[in-house]
C-alpha cells in the first residue's frame, strides 16, 4: 500500500510537486471539482499523450491537444467516479494505490513518475483494477511548479501491456423490476470489437443437438465460447447479445441457464420470437470488447 503522507518534507520542490500531483489531484478528481486543480497548469503550448496501456510508441496518441480537451475528458471520468457507491472512503482508496516518490529535476524543469496499483471495490462487489502510471511533465513558473504535459496511462509495469475493463455500468443505470438477466446499458471501453455470427445447438458435423431448451442453450453457449475464446475474449468481454428463440414460452427456462454464464455486469441484450432452421429451439449473435 502507497504512503499517504507527502515523503518529500525535506525538499520543498518535491513537496510541492507531490502536494500538487497526488494530495490536490486525487482529492480534487473524487470530488469532480476542477476548480481544486486549475491552477496547476501551463495553458500555453499544453498536451497530452495517451498510451492507451500499450507497449509500443506507435499506438499512442495526442488524445488531449489543450488543457480544454485534457478538463473535459477528466470531468468526465470524475464524475463517473463521484456518482459510484464505494466501499470504502473514495479520496483515501485512491491514495492508497497511488505512489509518486521518483522525480527528476533539473532547473527548473522536472519529469514526475506516478503509478497507480491497486483495486476500488464498488459496494456491489464490482472491482475497478488500477494498474497504469504517468510521466508528468512539469515547470516552475513564477515559483510555483505546474503541470506543462504529460504520457499518461502506461502500462505498469512496462512490459505488460494491462487490459483496461471492457465494459462498466453506468452509475445510476436502472430498469424495470421484471427485467431478466441483463444490463439496461453498458459503458464499453475496447480498441477492438469482435463480433460473432449467430451460433446454435449444432455440432462439428451439422448435427443438432439436445431436444429441450436448456440442453440447446448449453451447447450454443458453448459454441459461443469457442468462437469468443478464437479471438482471445470470453463471456466477461461480451456487451451485446441477440438472442431468437422459436417459443416464446420457452423464454425463462432459456434465462435460468443462461444468466449462469455470464459475470457482472451483465450484457445488453435484445430478444425476439422467430422461426429457426431444422429443429433449432435457439440461435444467439454476440458483439464483445478486447
Amino acid at each position: 500500500m502507497a504512503s499517504t503522507i507527502n515523503p518529500f518534507t525535506g525538499d520543498a520542490d518535491r513537496a510541492e510537486i507531490w502536494d500538487m500531483l497526488v494530495e490536490r489531484d486525487l482529492r480534487a478528481f473524487a470530488n469532480a471539482d476542477w476548480a481544486m486543480v486549475e491552477n496547476d497548469f501551463v495553458v500555453e503550448g499544453f498536451f497530452g499523450i495517451d498510451a492507451q496501456r500499450k507497449n509500443n510508441p506507435d499506438d499512442w496518441r495526442i488524445n488531449f491537444p489543450s488543457l480544454e480537451e485534457y478538463r473535459n475528458e477528466w470531468l468526465r471520468q470524475a464524475h463517473d467516479f463521484k456518482n459510484t457507491a464505494w466501499k470504502t472512503d473514495p479520496v483515501g482508496g485512491l491514495m492508497a494505490l497511488t505512489t509518486l516518490h521518483d522525480i527528476e529535476i533539473k532547473g527548473t524543469h522536472g519529469l514526475v513518475h506516478k503509478k497507480f496499483d491497486g483495486l476500488m471495490v464498488h459496494t456491489s462487489g464490482q472491482e475497478d483494477h488500477l494498474k497504469w502510471q504517468t510521466l508528468y511533465q512539469v515547470r516552475k513558473v513564477s515559483g510555483s511548479w505546474k503541470i506543462s504535459g504529460f504520457i499518461g496511462y502506461l502500462p505498469y509495469p512496462m512490459g505488460t501491456e494491462e487490459r483496461a475493463v471492457a465494459k462498466r455500468k453506468p452509475a445510476g443505470a436502472a430498469q424495470h423490476k421484471t427485467a431478466g438477466p441483463y444490463s439496461p446499458v453498458l459503458e464499453v471501453n475496447a480498441s477492438k470489437l469482435i463480433v460473432i455470427s449467430g451460433q446454435a445447438s449444432i455440432d462439428p458435423g451439422g448435427i443438432v443437438i439436445g431436444d429441450t431448451i436448456e440442453e440447446q442453450t448449453h451447447y450454443t453457449l458453448k459454441n459461443c465460447l469457442a468462437q469468443l475464446q478464437s479471438a482471445g475474449c470470453d463471456f466477461s468481454d461480451v456487451f451485446k447479445v441477440n438472442v431468437y428463440l422459436t417459443d416464446l414460452d420457452e423464454w425463462p427456462a432459456f434465462n435460468e441457464v443462461y444468466k449462469t454464464y455470464f459475470p457482472e455486469p451483465m450484457p445488453v441484450r435484445a430478444a425476439v420470437g422467430t422461426d429457426l432452421l431444422m429443429t433449432l429451439k435457439v440461435e444467439i449473435e454476440m458483439w464483445a470488447a478486447k
